[in-house]
């Protein structure tokens, strides 16, 4: 089934945008959990052009230089107390804009008791200080925030079987920064797999300007950056397995936009979320061990605790020969996105405000996909 209404290009969309084609490639029911998973491909049919600069820029720009004045001149305890001041003076804004679809997609996962609006503005607030956690790795002299990693015993007698681990992480508002900070400061050298518009801009502008210091700060952490485009996808995956082979980690994060494939799987009580399917093919096809991890912001700019999952390992996976057939196995890749799943429920029920991505209550082929309060950063 074709849905080439999701890649036309909106009258609001610029005409650089590129197009995309999606289609469904199966729905795949795992036995055992009596669910399915469906699966799309996404795929290029129109290139867009890079925009020199785009409308985004300009407050990017003006919120960067706020931040790195605010990190390198005032106290640390009124940090957060300017995120929540800034961060509403464009509420009326984002409310009208972004926060129907945001409260859809909360109550469908998380059910109609929960006040959304609160979570609404407890989002935009934590996005700033996403931007202000950037400022402060670059400027503050005296900030020394605390990162505790949890489950770091399962990950390391994971590497002790020699085959390397893959962390499937979520796009918590800290995951970004202090995921890999957590990671590197409990002596995990990391590969973090990443676009060329890995940032805050796709322009180019944002690329050579305001994408830069963010990459610098992640790259701190990282022992390796695999970046990659949309012509290049069969080396990414010869590197990806190199590193494995070498028993190393690979960090994915849950973007379904960058690769070609991705799926869709029912989330809480009637919401739907959509997973990208290379970590899952990675660890059906090979000895890898794999992961889910989520970073969240205990206390503003002071505590932070990254969380890594159990072991994610199927209830009838593949032994010896038929191993090597997991890139065609759909059902064994099916029941990793379901572990994973599970991880990324548990994780939003415990701090639901702190996701910047949510998917819309419909299922992709009822309605376009929309992502609530995301600031596409």
């Amino acid at each position: 089934m074709r849905l080439s209404w999701f890649a036309k290009s909106r009258n609001r969309k610029p005409p650089s945008a590129a197009a995309f084609r999606t289609e469904i490639i199966a729905d795949v029911r795992v036995p055992e959990r009596a669910e399915d998973v469906r699966f799309f491909s996404r795929k290029l049919i129109r290139p867009g052009r890079p925009r020199r600069f785009s409308n985004r820029d300009p407050r990017e720009s003006l919120l960067a230089v706020l931040y790195l004045v605010v990190a390198a001149a005032l106290p640390i305890r009124w940090w957060a107390p300017v995120c929540r001041r800034v961060s509403r003076l464009g509420l009326k804004r984002h409310l009208r804009k972004e926060f129907s679809p945001y409260a859809e997609a909360v109550h469908a996962v998380l059910g109609d008791d929960i006040d959304a609006r609160s979570l609404f503005e407890a989002l935009l607030a934590a996005r700033h200080r996403r931007r202000l956690q950037l400022a402060a790795h670059l400027v503050a002299r005296r900030w020394s925030p605390t990162t505790r990693l949890e489950g770091l015993e399962g990950l390391r007698a994971a590497l002790r079987r020699g085959h390397g681990a893959m962390i499937w992480c979520d796009q918590f508002t800290s995951q970004t920064i202090f995921g890999k900070r957590a990671l590197h400061e409990a002596g995990i050298g990391a590969h973090q797999v990443s676009v060329n518009a890995h940032g805050v801009s796709e322009s180019s502008f944002g690329l050579r300007f305001l994408n830069p210091p963010l990459v610098n700060v992640e790259n701190r952490f990282l022992k390796g950056r695999l970046v990659f485009d949309r012509d290049d996808v069969y080396q990414l995956t010869i590197r990806i397995q190199k590193v494995l082979k070498e028993n190393g980690v690979v960090l994915m994060t849950n973007n379904i936009h960058a690769g070609s494939t991705f799926t869709e799987v029912a989330l809480g009580e009637s919401g739907w979320t959509h997973l990208a399917s290379a970590p899952a093919n990675f660890a059906a096809r090979g000895k890898a061990a794999l992961f889910a991890m989520s970073t969240f912001e205990e206390v503003p700019f002071s505590q932070y605790r990254a969380v890594l999952s159990h072991e994610l390992v199927p209830a009838n996976p593949p032994t010896g020969s038929m191993s090597r057939d997991g890139a065609k196995n759909t059902v064994l890749q099916a029941s990793y996105i379901l572990l994973k799943r599970d991880c990324l429920l548990q994780a939003l029920k415990h701090c639901p405000e702190q996701m910047m991505s949510w998917s819309r209550r419909q299922r992709l082929t009822e309605g376009r996909l929309g992502i609530g309060a995301d600031d596409g950063s």
